[in-house]
């Protein structure tokens, strides 16, 4: 008989930067240095910990999460390693640190993620690799080796599921139009660090329209669907929460990660969810605040098919198509937008998940203890 006891694991709290458009506001700004103003700014309020554990997609190599914590005020003392789940590797860090705090290895971590597409580097194949040449997209399947790959999934299940183009732009303007109503209301403003007047999210649009989006063209094609307004652009941010088994404002009820079709990659965030809310014992109805992460619109479509009668919990401050996708951070983004989500609705269980690239996909739900 197994008598481990585990520790309960807390959300202490986080922040974010404001989201930067690819070659944007931070266009200038290693991502590594977005990370340590966040990283200074919980250092202050949190104090000590005892790991940074860093997601980041598409970095410059080497361990970007302990060059982050190097460059902030945690110095040399303080173990940091980085994770690379793409889309989900903030998902994923926060698992990570979930399952350290649980197993009772540590009792007090920071998770989350750093990106900067607009510092992409390209990078050349070896002259014995049978890859030839320059390439910027790293390859997730062994049946694909494009820049689109992305694309070309998001396409690819929104045939699979006969998709409309009407049903994408509906998805779009929603998350515009929810994200405009937020940032009025200022309800993300405890999540975000303060850098200045100068930064804010940047791809919001409050004045988009259907006229704007019916102009837009198809990015892969006569005859297909995904545009620039039903699929996310690139971004830069930073996003971290602090982990701890001290009872705090949220707790982790559950975590997963999980692995399907690297060819329709977006299937994930469902897939995810479903397994964590049966593995819980808990369904959709008890979920006050639920959060995908909509790098493409076609996997708003996906929640709206399958969960449709909870639209009112969903993403309801807004998603990615309006925010943006800093592929590193993106899963710590949508936690900490769930817990403000949460907060506001004054709510006790929320969910977040989120696709990433190669089939992936991360799960977490949260309990707000303060009910």
């Amino acid at each position: 008989m197994d008598n481990t006891i585990l520790s309960s694991v807390y959300i202490m709290g986080g922040l974010r930067t404001p989201i930067g458009s690819y070659k944007g506001q931070f266009k200038h700004i290693r991502p590594e240095h977005l990370g340590a103003q966040v990283l200074n700014a919980l250092h202050e309020t949190y104090g000590a910990v005892d790991e940074i554990i860093c997601g980041n997609a598409v970095g410059t190599g080497g361990n970007i999460g302990r060059l982050t914590a190097l460059y902030s005020t945690y110095g040399t003392s303080v173990p940091a390693y980085t994770v690379d789940m793409q889309c989900a590797s903030a998902g994923a860090a926060i698992i990570q640190g979930y399952r350290a705090i649980r197993s009772g290895m540590v009792n007090t971590v920071l998770a989350g993620g750093v990106e900067s597409s607009s510092l992409q580097p390209k990078r050349i194949y070896a002259a014995d690799d049978d890859r030839q040449g320059e390439y910027m997209v790293a390859q997730f399947s062994p049946n694909e080796n494009d820049a689109l790959a992305m694309l070309q999934g998001a396409e690819r299940t929104a045939q699979k599921y006969k998709v409309t183009k009407a049903e994408l732009d509906y998805w779009s303007l929603r998350s515009h139009r929810l994200a405009t109503k937020a940032r009025e209301e200022g309800v993300l403003q405890p999540y975000i660090l303060a850098m200045g007047e100068q930064y804010v999210d940047e791809s919001i649009k409050p004045r988009l329209q259907q006229k704007l989006l019916d102009r837009m063209k198809p990015i892969l094609g006569e005859g297909t669907l995904t545009t620039a307004g039903n699929a996310c652009y690139t971004h830069d941010g930073a996003a971290f929460v602090v982990l701890t088994n001290t009872p705090g404002p949220f707790r982790i009820i559950g975590a997963l990660q999980y692995g399907g079709d690297p060819l329709y990659s977006p299937e994930g965030a469902l897939q995810a969810t479903e397994r964590l809310l049966k593995q819980t014992d808990l369904i959709m109805a008890d979920m006050t605040a639920i959060e995908w992460n909509e790098a493409f619109a076609v996997i708003d479509v996906l929640f709206g098919r399958t969960y449709g009668e909870y639209e009112g919990q969903y993403n309801q401050l807004g998603g990615a198509l309006a925010y943006g996708h800093p592929f590193g951070c993106s899963g710590a983004i949508i936690l900490l937008h769930t817990m403000a989500a949460l907060t506001q609705r004054q709510g006790r269980y929320g969910i977040c998940a989120i696709a990433g690239a190669g089939g992936m996909g991360t799960a977490l739900l949260i309990e707000r203890v303060t009910y």
